[in-house]
């Protein structure tokens, strides 16, 4: 074998590879992608406070001054990290899979891509939309963008609740544009009001952490 290696490297650096020869195929690590796809809470948490939580003094968008500040596109848009939020939205989600998940930009954008992109791999109908802050001005001047359509029932993604006043932004204007919303899943609950906005709305709230998983009371 080693000799017929040797032959066929000798061979290719003349130009003339060996008949019916074709380049080794790299092995794909299946079991290793895999293993990437399943939820661990505590490797979140480890992310989440290794990149995005920071001390200091904040004004948050709810106009409230904090602390702390939860900067959750540091999670999202890091390769363990959005791969462990997808499976932990998924997890969330299993029991009864909506139509469609997604949110208000450009928070959820990173959050909704992740988690189709896992549900497709996993064969899961789920579809992704995204919510402008404001609709269009021009082409069709939809607010709602996405291969969704009147009736589908969908599921707002946040990377952070506070208040909970963008998520239930984004709530009302994707009922406006016809889709059926009673959830809400969340990366980080702030335990300042959210989940109590949500429920007189009629929603539920349900996050992978609280602040408390972050150590912070």
């Amino acid at each position: 074998m080693l000799l017929a290696s040797h032959l066929e490297a000798e061979l290719l650096a003349l130009g003339r590879a060996p008949p019916n020869w074709a380049p080794p195929k790299l092995a794909f690590k299946a079991e290793r992608f895999m293993m990437s796809t399943v939820y661990d809470r505590t490797k979140l948490i480890e992310l989440i406070q290794a990149h995005a939580l920071r001390f200091g003094d904040f004004t948050l968008a709810s106009g409230k001054k904090a602390s702390f500040y939860l900067d959750c596109r540091k999670v999202t848009l890091h390769p363990q990290g959005a791969n462990q939020i997808a499976a932990g939205m998924l997890e969330l989600m299993q029991e009864n899979l909506p139509d469609a998940v997604g949110g208000m930009a450009i928070g959820a954008d990173p959050i909704t891509a992740a988690t189709i992109t896992l549900a497709g791999q996993q064969d899961l109908p789920l579809l992704g939309f995204i919510v402008r802050k404001e609709a269009k001005q021009h082409g069709t001047g939809q607010q709602v963008e996405g291969p969704v359509e009147h009736g589908m029932r969908a599921v707002i993604v946040e990377d952070v609740v506070t208040s909970g006043g963008s998520a239930l932004k984004a709530v009302d204007a994707v009922r406006q544009f016809g889709l059926q919303v009673d959830r809400v899943l969340a990366v980080v609950d702030r335990l300042e009001g959210g989940r109590e906005a949500m429920e007189a709305a009629g929603l539920e709230l349900h996050t992978l952490v609280t602040v408390r998983d972050l150590g912070i009371q």
